[in-house]
């Protein structure tokens, strides 16, 4: 058996003080010009203080164009450093260690939301999304590493890419959505460039101590499975981001790939050679004895999103052997006591079986 209290290191920055990370979980609480709000600075403060050995934000988006919800943080101006100065600081007292993610999503950014036409590396007419230029995807790049720069100005340890769950990233890397013809199209490594550039910049131009995360899903949004392990490989093996954090949606599920039948989707990253790159999974895990089963497997964090929602202070909790943590439904006053504000509630309320009310 493991120990979630052990604490883990990782090649560049602090260490996490225990295997407990808060998964990077949509909110919709943020000011419109995607400033921060004091009730989505009190939620994720709350995480901090309830235990959490790092802290992320929802996914921030690093272009005004690349909104992808109501609500959404941003980090693509210097007038969104106030606050996330102020949540840096806070997390930090607080004693875990702080992480943005970075976002864009691409052809999912509805256009009554960002009022023009949402970017796509190909036209794609399901979600009335134009082509960018070669151009636009280099400008892309740089908007990344520029928003990881404004993190790392705000006193945040990192950031995470997010490379997953169908936006833009993963839509570079999907054979079945990136049909471009130049070198960001193609072979994996074209269709990957932007991801890999990004991680380049980030690493030649924020402190050698600044954290590097990837998060990647396996599954869906065309992703391939036998490609993702092969860029997951590939990520480790070159040592220039900090950890991997693979969304499985279930962590004990069998992978859905007939190549793979009969072998858990987990197994299919837990057996590569990771080198110094830390390994950590989310998907369903709502009970300390999953996130050790997650430990046993052979990762070496868990993320949590909903237990985290349904009680602030799981990691502190799950010290104790009699913890039996909340299950949904729950009332929008329990919610509110887990440091849940009103909008965070009602996109909450959308989740089938989750509010009782």
């Amino acid at each position: 058996m493991h120990d979630l209290f052990e604490p883990l290191r990782f090649p560049r920055g602090p260490a996490m003080k225990n295997r407990f990370m808060l998964a990077p979980l949509t909110n919709s609480q943020s000011h419109d010009d995607g400033t921060l709000s004091d009730d989505e600075y009190r939620w994720l403060a709350l995480r901090a203080q309830g235990g959490f050995g790092l802290t992320m934000t929802c996914a921030a988006h690093v272009q005004a164009e690349g909104r992808g919800f109501p609500g959404q943080l941003g980090i693509f101006s210097d007038a969104h450093l106030p606050g996330l100065e102020r949540l840096a600081a806070g997390i930090r007292a607080a004693g875990s260690l702080s992480s943005v993610q970075l976002h864009h999503a691409g052809m999912r950014s509805p256009a009554r939301l960002i009022g023009t036409t949402p970017l796509c590396p190909s036209v794609n007419e399901e979600f009335g999304a134009r082509a960018m230029t070669t151009a636009e995807v280099d400008q892309l790049i740089e908007d990344f590493v520029q928003a990881a720069l404004r993190a790392e100005r705000a006193g945040f340890d990192g950031v995470e890419l997010h490379g997953a769950h169908g936006y833009i990233l993963c839509q570079f890397l999907s054979s079945e959505i990136n049909h471009r013809e130049d070198r960001f199209g193609g072979t994996l490594e074209n269709r990957a460039r932007p991801l890999t550039a990004v991680i380049d910049g980030i690493r030649a131009r924020c402190q050698p101590d600044f954290q590097l995360g990837v998060r990647l899903s396996p599954e869906r949004f065309g992703m391939d499975l036998t490609e993702v392990r092969t860029l997951a490989q590939q990520l480790m093996t070159a040592g220039a981001i900090d950890y991997l954090d693979m969304s499985l949606w279930d962590v004990f599920k069998p992978a859905a790939d007939e190549r793979f039948a009969g072998r858990s989707l987990l197994s299919c990253f837990t057996e590569l050679d990771r080198g110094s790159v830390r390994l950590g999974v989310a998907g369903k895990i709502t009970h300390p004895d999953h996130a050790r089963a997650c430990l046993d497997a052979g990762v070496d964090f868990v993320l949590l999103g909903r237990a985290a929602i349904l009680t602030h202070d799981f990691p502190n909790r799950a010290r104790d052997p009699g913890f039996t943590p909340v299950a949904p439904p729950v009332t929008r006053e329990h919610l509110r006591r887990e440091g849940l504000g009103e909008a965070f509630i009602g996109y909450m309320s959308s989740w089938p079986g989750f509010v009782s009310d």
